[in-house]
């Protein structure tokens, strides 16, 4: 953003940004900018992040199918099959699940306990893996919320940095510095334009992960309650 190329005269600190040039307005823009691109760049970051971890929680296949094929399959009493799927699916979904088939199955062949507390048993022991796999979903989830609020901040701090600096070239005695003036609205504008972007990527990257993460949760609770009930329906 330095480079000399980008102002009047080839001099970063005296000369003034290119006409449009918009690396040479964000290099004079104030000590605020590089906090706002460091803001945003972690939105990015971050948001990577958990889209790679949300899709590896997901699993394989596409969620909706397979919890379509352990209901079939456990409405055919073909629970080894089930358990194999989870195998095939891997991720946190089929992981909870698992868990649920396997506590089903311990369940089918353990005599000494009624169908009741069969069915508590499993749909703890579901709720128990739910425990630990939400933690990983959520990671970092709270970084990205924060990040919206923190980038309007961040920008209107800027911005009003940029105001006083222009009506600091208005106020001085007798003809107003244009270029102070025009370096002080620039500032202004660019940590409003940079501030407004960092939360409106961080609040659109926030509520496509809740959404997925939300839709995850949702197949999990459908799995573990088909689970619980067509055990409590052939164990009666």
């Amino acid at each position: 953003m330095g480079d000399p190329g980008n102002f009047q005269g080839g001099d970063p600190e005296l000369g003034e940004p290119l006409e449009g040039n918009y690396f040479g307005m964000v290099y004079k823009a104030g000590l605020v900018v590089p906090v706002l691109l460091g803001l945003l760049l972690m939105v990015i970051v971050f948001s990577f992040e958990r889209y790679f971890v949300i899709s590896k929680a997901a699993g394989k296949g596409n969620v909706d199918n397979f919890v379509g094929r352990i209901q079939g399959l456990l409405s055919s009493g073909k629970i080894d099959e089930a358990i194999a799927q989870c195998d095939k699916q891997q991720g946190s979904v089929a992981n909870v699940i698992k868990s649920g088939l396997l506590k089903y199955k311990n369940a089918s062949v353990d005599t000494r306990i009624n169908t009741e507390q069969a069915t508590i048993a499993i749909q703890k022991e579901i709720e128990e893996a739910t425990a630990l796999e939400m933690p990983m979903l959520e990671k970092n989830m709270t970084v990205i919320a924060t990040l919206v609020s923190l980038g309007t901040l961040v920008g209107l701090l800027g911005t009003v940095t940029g105001m006083i600096k222009a009506f600091a070239a208005l106020g001085t005695g007798g003809a107003p510095n244009s270029a102070q003036l025009a370096n002080g609205i620039s500032e202004a504008l660019v940590n409003t334009a940079t501030g407004i972007a960092t939360s409106a990527l961080a609040v659109i990257m926030y509520n496509v992960f809740t959404s997925k993460i939300d839709k995850l949760t949702y197949s999990i609770d459908e799995a573990g309650f088909s689970i619980v009930q067509t055990y409590a329906s052939t164990h009666d």
